[in-house]
């Protein structure tokens, strides 16, 4: 069997554009992948194209041979950033591939089942109302009700404009933006209860000494983890703030850390306790299983991050299901409509309880649909807007 096309789609999403592709071969055998990261799709989309066309005439089934090919080839123009996102998608699809071919789940691949139910934390559930207590109350115990034990928000990103022109000089916030970030996370630990999982998003946007202020702050909330203090730039910045934030407060890092060997000053600084991978830019499903294998290793957890389309919600969750060290993994509770329609197996009908139920369908359970996702072409010109 050999590779003969890879087709690419930027489909808009309702955060920013998913990148989506899929693998065809001589058998008539196809794979679906996803390589969505943002900004920059469009950069993304031109990897996934040149890279699709380099792995025409190869066996799909050599799926780790292909990775270790890739990734050398790719390595003189960078091992991260597009050329890894481009890997990643490229990965799952073959992943997928494979699994259709043999009629098995790719949680059958990665090693089999220790768990079918992936539990998740809610994201992106705030996009009502505005800045404040009221709303951000209102608006959680949607995330409560619909049956999530978890929520991810980041309390500072819409108290000062750190974007574009509007970055702050310093990274820093006032004394006043401080309260405001404050107040809203204890209201929404206050409306939610003790026993729910909150999640502190950065998006490493503040200062070293703003950064630990607020940890200190926020760990009165018993808060399950603080999100990005610091860029993924140095592992011995982050280890400066591990010293200097407080013991009861988990340190969460990963989204922008890139396969097993972005991972591994990390991991032997002992600087973090949960690492979030994005299965569509740290190498894929194949990638994720083997960074999550050296994070067992150290005792760290591994909570992927997904605020992406709908197959990295899958392939994310079919890692998810293989790892003894799984926490939970990121889902985007509000989101496009079409998000089930360009899927031939919808999301939704997978989720129960802030559960993703995984199936025994071959592969990672769903095909794409050309006709659908051409309705909803990515955004061609870049918008501003707030990290999330």
């Amino acid at each position: 069997m050999k590779i003969t096309d890879v087709k690419v789609w930027l489909v808009e999403g309702i955060k920013y554009n998913w990148t989506l592709l899929k693998i065809y071969t001589d058998e008539g055998y196809t794979g679906v992948g996803e390589a969505t990261n943002w900004p920059g799709s469009q950069i993304i989309e031109a990897a996934v194209k040149e890279l699709g066309q380099r792995i025409v005439g190869l066996d799909p089934m050599r799926t780790d041979f292909i990775w270790t090919k890739l990734y050398r080839d790719l390595n003189w123009v960078g091992p991260y950033g597009a050329s890894m996102c481009a890997i990643s998608g490229i990965d799952m699809a073959l992943l997928d591939l494979k699994g259709k071919v043999l009629g098995a789940p790719c949680y059958q691949l990665l090693g089999g089942a220790t768990r079918m139910k992936i539990r998740l934390y809610a994201n992106y559930w705030f996009t009502g109302g505005g800045h404040n207590s009221k709303d951000y109350i209102s608006q959680a115990l949607k995330v409560k009700e619909a049956g999530f034990t978890g929520l991810k928000f980041d309390p500072f990103a819409h108290t000062n404009y750190l974007y574009g022109e509007h970055l702050a000089s310093d990274l820093g916030l006032t004394q006043l933006q401080q309260d405001l970030a404050f107040d809203v996370s204890k209201a929404v630990r206050d409306a939610v209860g003790p026993d729910f999982d909150i999640m502190i998003e950065t998006h490493a946007m503040l200062n070293f000494r703003v950064a630990v202020r607020m940890a200190e702050r926020l760990s009165q909330l018993n808060i399950t983890w603080y999100e990005e203090p610091a860029g993924p730039e140095s592992a011995e910045t982050l280890r400066a703030m591990r010293e200097r934030i407080p013991s009861n407060v988990s340190i969460c890092v990963g989204e922008r850390h890139y396969t097993r060997f972005g991972i591994r000053g990390l991991l032997e600084k002992h600087v973090c306790d949960i690492l979030m991978p994005d299965i569509t830019r740290c190498g894929g499903p194949s990638e994720m299983k083997r960074m999550a294998t050296m994070m067992e290793a150290y005792n760290v957890l591994l909570a992927p991050h997904n605020p992406n389309g709908p197959l990295s919600t899958l392939a994310s969750a079919h890692v998810c299901a293989t790892v003894p060290n799984f926490f939970r993994q990121e889902f985007m509770f509000n989101d496009v409509p079409w998000r089930d329609a360009v899927v031939d197996f919808p999301i939704k009908e997978m989720i129960s309880d802030g559960n993703l139920e995984l199936s025994e369908r071959a592969g990672l359970g769903v095909d794409l649909i050309e006709s659908e996702m051409e309705k909803h072409p990515g955004i061609r010109v870049a918008r501003e807007g707030f990290y999330i």
